[in-house]
């Protein structure tokens, strides 16, 4: 078996080359951050 072949072998299981809503993608990155951070504040750890 080749590596060409072990890898064509593999189940796709997401990440960056697959297709999808980049802006839906890129809102909920951004509201994980501000939730992330609006956490920290309030526990006062910054």
């Amino acid at each position: 078996m080749t590596a060409h072949s072990a890898t064509a072998a593999r189940t796709r299981t997401g990440g960056p080359k697959d297709d999808g809503p980049k802006i839906l993608e890129h809102v909920m990155g951004w509201t994980l951050v501000m939730v992330v951070a609006m956490l920290v504040t309030q526990l006062g750890l910054m």
